[in-house]
């Protein structure tokens, strides 16, 4: 599959997760909509990780570690996006047991 496939992928699922945090409302709809960009970098990280490690085959280098650093900071960037998720959706738990919303506008008026 061609490395364009993927970046049309990703820059797909990325808009889309653009537009569900500048439309939405809802702080879980806007949380999974940020996990769908932080994916989509992944998904890009990993295809042009796949592109240099494929090239470095071409070239004649056969010890197999060409092309690992992308993997590497798709594991890192996963590990920290578990953290991220456990603390944002304790976050957004406290927030509808204090107020019974999960309404981002609601949290706006209660600045005053």
């Amino acid at each position: 599959m061609p490395i364009f496939s993927y970046i049309v992928l990703s820059i797909a699922l990325f808009s889309i997760g653009i537009v569900g945090v500048l439309t939405r409302r809802n702080a879980i709809i806007i949380f999974m909509s940020i996990e769908l960009m932080l994916n989509a970098v992944n998904l890009m990280l990993v295809a042009f990780s796949k592109m240099h490690q494929n090239a470095a085959i071409l070239a004649g280098d056969l010890s197999g570690t060409a092309g690992m650093d992308g993997q590497l900071f798709v594991f890192f960037i996963m590990v920290v996006a578990a953290a991220e998720v456990s603390v944002g959706l304790a976050i957004i738990v406290m927030m509808y047991r204090n107020i019974h919303s999960v309404d981002v506008n609601f949290l706006n008026r209660l600045k005053h």
